[in-house]
């Protein structure tokens, strides 16, 4: 996928309508948290719409741009203001994978990340690296695809008998649960349901080209069920191909440790 997704850095901005539409919702949340950090991440930037929502969030903190494709990055740069360059406020550009990120510990206030979780097999050893570059009290904020996501393609395979090879996706309530065992605290899920609407399969098809996911996201199956499938997914009543979204949000604090490196338990005492 890692090549997919670099050769999709041109045209990704073109097809990213979900991606856009998810991330604004996302900063809508961040309206009622209130945190002032020193430093930043978007984790699979992108592009990076999200990291420029920090930036104008944040406008003090240090930003970090964060992806594993490194034309993703070169594109991050590319829409980079001049003066942002000129006064040294230009995110700073980390290529990485976020189950290996090249940071220290306790070194971040806030990490982002849009529609990136759901990519990997399993999230849990993402979700502890990045409890592990958090510093107590920081915030992870995060969205992914979920298990009703295209649903009205599933159930068009079911119906003429198709291969349903479209990838799974955790629930919000095993998220919760990994989110807990990487070490995070009170974590809030939530989900609500995206719907796009598309003019023919054909239209569908070159999004998720455009964004280089097509095959992550579908995977492989003969064309002859290809054509079965498309020609069975449900039209809405204006005759429009519907694409539902499950999106799951989430959010979690990073609290103090109980235990320090070495398996100790952390006491404290407070005086009256």
């Amino acid at each position: 996928m890692r090549d997919d997704f670099a050769r999709a850095a041109e045209s990704y901005d073109s097809a990213a309508v979900l991606a856009r539409e998810v991330g604004a919702r996302m900063a809508a949340r961040l309206d009622l948290v209130k945190i002032a950090p020193a430093r930043v991440a978007d984790i699979g930037c992108a592009t990076g719409d999200g990291i420029r929502e920090l930036q104008q969030r944040y406008p003090k903190a240090q930003a970090l741009a964060v992806d594993y494709a490194l034309p993703m990055l070169r594109a991050v740069k590319d829409r980079t203001p001049l003066t942002q360059r000129i006064m040294r406020r230009a995110p700073r550009l980390v290529n990485a994978d976020v189950r290996a990120l090249p940071l220290a510990a306790n070194s971040l206030g806030l990490v982002w990340s849009n529609l990136m979780l759901h990519w990997l097999d399993d999230p849990l050893p993402a979700l502890r690296e990045l409890h592990r570059v958090l510093e107590v009290g920081g915030l992870l904020s995060f969205a992914t695809l979920g298990p009703d996501t295209l649903k009205e393609l599933r159930a068009a395979a079911a119906k003429v008998g198709a291969g349903d090879t479209a990838r799974r996706f955790l629930d919000m309530h095993d998220l919760g649960d990994m989110l807990v065992a990487a070490g995070f605290g009170d974590p809030v899920m939530d989900m609500e349901l995206v719907t796009l609407t598309y003019a023919a399969p054909r239209a569908f098809l070159a999004d998720q080209r455009h964004l280089g996911v097509r095959d992550a996201l579908l995977g492989h199956q003969g064309w002859r069920d290809w054509r079965r499938l498309l020609g069975a997914w449900p039209r809405d009543a204006e005759g429009r191909l519907p694409a539902s979204f499950e999106i799951v949000h989430g959010h979690a604090w990073k609290p103090e440790p109980r235990q320090i490196a070495d398996g100790r338990a952390v006491v404290k005492f407070h005086s009256r």
